[in-house]
């Protein structure tokens, strides 16, 4: 898996940061996105495709390989 997020996309809702801290942060001056972990462990993946789907702005992205 994957991970590719647009910040300028996101408007720093924090969901993914919570769903799963070890992939997502955020930056702490604009509140949006920070990407910590682009090819996460098999065992976060599912967590990371909930945290992708729940985005109110699609700003991640999941793919399955690179």
């Amino acid at each position: 898996m994957h991970v590719t997020t647009w910040t300028e996309s996101c408007v720093g809702s924090g969901q993914c940061a919570l769903a799963v801290p070890e992939v997502f942060d955020q930056d702490q001056d604009e509140g949006t996105v920070r990407l910590l972990d682009a090819d996460p462990s098999q065992a976060l993946q599912r967590r990371v495709r909930e945290a992708a789907i729940s985005c109110p702005m699609q700003a991640i992205s999941v793919s399955e390989s690179r």
